[in-house]
């Protein structure tokens, strides 16, 4: 690109930011479900940052990005010993962007096809998280039902529901009263990855646990878990870190390591694996589009793995 395009390219950005249009960086957030969009604004940033642009992240002028730049963002994280799932987001990230730029009439097609043929980093990390055992569920579980008040049938409901649906916290808090049948079980889950929607059914037992919740909560429309405050319930939607916060401190409460609510999903698929279910039948009620994402779940490897070295030192 010569100075006299380099320039017209700038000139041309900045007036299309002083227009009622919509950025790019703005248009490629707002196509992702709300769970995702800070992690990709992150990654964004970083890649901003790789340039030395310390402006807003709509203000640079992503439509000057050429097939070296983002191969220089790769290098660079690999430079930095990222992993490779974060490279390869990092890397989507950058071409969400520029996808949009070529939508809005910002760039030309060939210059996003040779943007998209920076190649992804091959790698695999070690599975992240853990699943719980029975024994840590169980004391999960158990201090939960020792609290009488209201916020101890709050969460007692809410753990009892991640670990017999696997649902993400995001989807948790996300709840509303109308999206659950009490009558049947049945629970539709509106705020799924991707925007996608599923239904999921809660078994007896869980049922009867949330019920408890329901009775204290009341039967109102609005948010089905609601934050608590002078033991009384607020009826509006509890945050994805107030989950965390209260599944840490149950867990502390209950002596065991700490565990977060993905791990409680985690413990979801393993357990369902244990059982027997074909990993497809898995993926479906996890809520995964990709079998290899459901794969990825499935720690029961490392438990084989140590149940073997003790069984061979044993036989020494």
């Amino acid at each position: 690109m010569t100075d006299d395009q380099l320039a017209h390219t700038i000139d041309k950005y900045f007036k299309f930011l002083k227009t009622d249009n919509m950025n790019p960086v703005t248009l490629y957030l707002e196509s992702l479900a709300p769970s995702g969009r800070r992690s990709m604004r992150s990654l964004l940033k970083i890649s901003a940052n790789i340039f030395e642009f310390e402006g807003d992240l709509e203000q640079m002028p992503w439509p000057l990005l050429q097939y070296h730049h983002i191969a220089q963002i790769r290098s660079t994280l690999q430079g930095n010993r990222k992993s490779a799932n974060t490279i390869n987001l990092t890397l989507s990230a950058c071409r969400g962007v520029m996808k949009a730029c070529f939508n809005l009439g910002l760039i030309k097609a060939d210059q996003l096809m040779s943007i998209n043929e920076v190649k992804r980093v091959r790698g695999k990390k070690l599975p992240s998280g853990r699943c719980l055992s029975k024994k840590e569920t169980k004391a999960l579980i158990t201090v939960c039902k020792r609290d009488k008040s209201i916020s101890g049938k709050r969460d007692l409901a809410m753990i009892v529901l991640m670990l017999a649906t696997g649902l993400r916290r995001s989807e948790v808090v996300a709840l509303n009263m109308g999206d659950y049948n009490t009558r049947n079980g049945e629970l539709i889950v509106m705020a799924g990855k991707g925007n996608k929607q599923r239904v999921v059914f809660i078994q007896t037992e869980p049922r009867r646990l949330i019920k408890l919740w329901l009775d204290s909560r009341g039967r109102e429309l609005g948010a089905l878990f609601q934050p608590i405050n002078n033991q009384k319930s607020i009826n509006r939607h509890m945050t994805s870190q107030s989950l965390y916060d209260l599944l840490k401190k149950r867990s502390i409460e209950a002596s065991i390591d700490k565990c977060s609510p993905h791990d409680l999903r985690r413990t979801f698929v393993t357990r369902l694996l244990e059982s027997g279910i074909d990993i497809n039948t898995v993926r479906q009620l996890a809520g995964h589009s990709d079998i290899q994402t459901t794969a990825r779940y499935d720690l029961r490897d490392e438990k084989e793995q140590r149940k073997a070295l003790k069984s061979m030192f044993f036989s020494l």
